[in-house]
């Protein structure tokens, strides 16, 4: 940002005055001196040119900001731009008000993913800390939106899903100096702390993140009481898909999951660990 004229001036004098030679020369004080008129002259031209730095800066920025590119990280980016209920100016992609309202901003979460002939954007809003879907017509204002901002010929495939089915089956050794037969916590801590562990392990995953079976199990061997867990089966669907088996990993499709907490409590079994 271009300097004042006025700090641009002091600055030459203050030089002025640090200079051994410049110094040593008797200097009039009056504010019309002709040395001091010079001073104003040259802060002046160097103001201008600052001036003229800064607008063509903003010049070259609009230039690029309308020609590069865009990838699918600006997509995403984008995305969680959103502004529910507002419109865009004309020929813009950028709203004249930004708002922080999270009942306006509503796209918490993005990912964006490249297919074949298009880019698929996933996205979900947050409740209470819990990942949802957008509604219907949240999701159409939000395709009008990316309509009018995607780079031209761009196809995009936008989704808002409710989140995969996740279905466990575990076996889980406990130490029964910390667990019951039910697998709470004694102490009256938790009622339920595998379930929590599973719950918190899937909303720490990243947005459209992999889900893994081995990472699950090491969260599984932290929980304090359990001595071995192990996963019988896991298998996840979406909308009204069937059920595929997971045997390694697992990506979303709707960029998140929950677990099946019926199926799980009826396909957990505990059984306290005895050491050989």
């Amino acid at each position: 940002m271009a300097r004042t004229i006025a700090v641009i001036q002091q600055q030459i004098i203050e030089t002025k005055n640090a200079d051994p030679t410049l110094s040593s020369y008797e200097w009039s004080d009056s504010k019309v001196a002709i040395w001091r008129l010079w001073t104003y002259v040259i802060a002046f031209c160097i103001w201008t040119l600052e001036n003229l730095f800064d607008y063509h800066k903003i010049e070259v920025s609009d230039i690029i900001s309308t020609q590069k590119p865009h990838t699918l990280q600006w997509y995403v980016h984008k995305a969680k731009l959103f502004q529910y209920g507002d419109s865009l100016p004309a020929n813009s992609d950028i709203y004249a008000t930004t708002s922080t309202d999270p009942a306006i901003v509503i796209v918490k979460y993005a990912a964006a993913v490249e297919l074949a002939n298009m880019v698929r954007i996933k996205v979900a809003k947050e409740n209470a800390g819990t990942l949802e879907s957008l509604s219907i017509a949240e999701l159409a204002a939000f395709t009008g939106y990316m309509s009018r901002i995607k780079d031209a010929g761009v196809r995009l495939q936008l989704t808002s899903g409710d989140p995969d089915n996740l279905q466990l089956a575990l076996s889980v050794y406990y130490d029964p100096l910390v667990l019951s037969s039910t697998g709470s916590r004694i102490d009256g801590a938790s009622f339920t702390p595998v379930m929590d562990a599973i719950n918190s392990f899937l909303a720490d995953l990243p947005f459209n993140g992999v889900f893994v079976l081995n990472e699950l199990i090491v969260a599984l061997q932290a929980i304090d009481g359990v001595k071995i867990g192990y996963i019988l089966s896991a298998q996840a669907n979406y909308a009204a898909t069937p059920y595929l088996p997971i045997t390694i990993k697992y990506t979303p499709d709707a960029g998140y999951m929950a677990l099946d907490e019926t199926y799980f409590n009826a396909n957990v079994t505990y059984t306290p660990y005895a050491a050989a």
